[in-house]
């Protein structure tokens, strides 16, 4: 079969798993519509619009049950770790032992996105003096305070120095809230001097091999306190067996990456593909079921390409966007303009890259850890965005500005600066608000424009 997949309406979704579940194709108990989640509050899911498969079916059910997954962990007697900020590093050792499950609680940034602000997260942060000034990450503050998100965990951890100022105040307002956080230190990645000891990294950043120990000493007291926590050795021997699973997602992440972003016709949309590369931070609270959806995420991409099925037409615009979107929905509109992503960048690229198997796995977990494009230089990062984007072949950049971000003031003129005068690629900065609607006709009108630009450079 050849042509385009359809993007489906959340009703034609739930009719497509509804059919799916009938004819008894193989789905885990988390499976099911997606109204059910809609009559919790998560109203946000009537305006997406959705990839026609078996493996979206698989990847929402996932996504949208994390909570649920995080509570019945607590209830057999699980320990449960909230890892804050790293993006990558300590849900990698939290795996690594039988009884311990990570999340991040700085997803509930989304939530004011999903449930349409409805849930009141928002409010709560200003009561707490966390205001509009601050990035949409305070919703956490909220979430731990009503605690409707999910549960308290047994260990929060919080690195903290060359990270976000917005989330440094969100968490320090959290402990003196008496919610004990075990701080770790992340120094500021330099640039190895001449005749310093240098290491490069997972990712290709070089830094200076003492910076790596200062983070490896962090992360030995993290090793500590999980193995505590857990009442279980966490050697060597485990730490290893940890990192070749949390590869072993990257891997299949990296593949499906390759072929989303380079195929034509497009084989995945946008959408789908912002929550796949979420599931390399912290696994969604599920390791083992994180590498069978991306599995089948893959599956489902090869057979679109031997069938020369796309999700769009062939020849789309190529734009690589840089930053998570705060409303989830730009990624649908990003489509409708004419685009197709080629390439992200969404904050934690560390996090997609292989953890090094041949270094001792603490020195590993550090080297990964320091490779996070937060921790560096702005031209650093923007470094790393000129190469992927040169590589997946983008036609532009798309820049999405967080709201409040303190991050977000200077970087995305300095990225685009450079995106420019290496690539010579036109360059778009758009703020997205955690619900998008009332902008939505001036980021349509941006990224149609975009759009159009990309398509008259091709006729130069």
């Amino acid at each position: 079969m050849t042509g385009t997949a359809k993007r489906l309406t959340m009703e034609a979704f739930d009719r497509l798993c509804r059919r799916h579940l009938a004819a008894g194709t193989p789905m885990p108990g988390y499976a099911g519509p997606l109204a059910r989640h809609v009559a919790d509050g998560d109203r946000r899911l009537l305006k997406l619009e959705y990839d026609d498969s078996a493996a979206a079916l698989r990847l929402w059910s996932f996504l949208l049950t994390e909570e649920e997954r995080l509570h019945a962990a607590r209830a057999a007697g699980m320990k449960i770790v909230g890892a804050m900020k790293d993006l990558g590093t300590v849900p990698v050792m939290a795996y690594s032992l039988p009884n311990v499950v990570a999340f991040y609680p700085d997803g509930a940034w989304w939530t004011p996105c999903v449930m349409e602000l409805s849930e009141g997260l928002f409010g709560i942060a200003q009561s707490l003096g966390l205001g509009d000034a601050l990035c949409p990450v305070r919703a956490m503050a909220g979430a731990f305070i009503n605690q409707a998100h999910f549960p308290i965990p047994d260990l929060l951890t919080c690195s903290v120095g060359a990270t976000c100022d917005d989330f440094s105040a969100v968490a320090q307002r959290l402990e003196s809230l008496g919610h004990p956080i075990l701080w770790w230190e992340m120094p500021s990645r330099r640039r190895p001097e001449s005749g310093e000891a240098a290491v490069t990294l997972p990712g290709g950043f070089r830094a200076p091999a003492s910076q790596v120990a200062v983070v490896r000493s962090e992360l030995e007291r993290i090793r500590d306190a999980l193995a505590a926590l857990a009442g279980s050795p966490l050697g060597d021997v485990e730490l290893a067996a940890g990192i070749r699973m949390a590869n072993r997602v990257r891997r299949i992440l990296g593949e499906l990456r390759s072929l989303a972003y380079t195929v034509e016709p497009c084989p995945m949309p946008a959408l789908e593909m912002l929550i796949a590369e979420m599931l390399a931070i912290h696994f969604c609270s599920d390791r083992a079921e994180s590498v069978a959806v991306l599995s089948l995420l893959l599956q489902e991409v090869h057979t679109r390409m031997a069938a020369k099925r796309g999700v769009l037409p062939t020849g789309a615009a190529r734009l690589f966007w840089v930053n998570p979107v705060a409303d989830l929905r730009v990624m649908n509109l990003l489509e409708d303009c004419g685009a197709r992503l080629c390439g992200t960048e969404f904050l934690f690229c560390h996090a997609l890259d292989e953890i090094p198997e041949d270094l001792p796995p603490m020195e590993s977990l550090a080297s990964m850890a320091l490779a996070d494009p937060m921790v560096g230089p702005s031209a650093d990062r923007a470094a790393r965005i000129v190469r992927d984007a040169r590589a997946f072949g983008a036609e532009a950049v798309v820049i999405s500005r967080i709201p409040g971000a303190s991050h977000c003031a200077l970087e995305g003129t300095v990225i685009g600066r450079i995106v420019r005068e290496e690539l010579g690629l036109p360059v778009v900065e758009l703020e997205v608000p955690p619900v998008a609607d009332p902008m939505w006709p001036t980021l349509k009108t941006r990224l149609d424009a975009l759009v159009e630009t990309v398509l008259e450079r091709r006729k130069r």
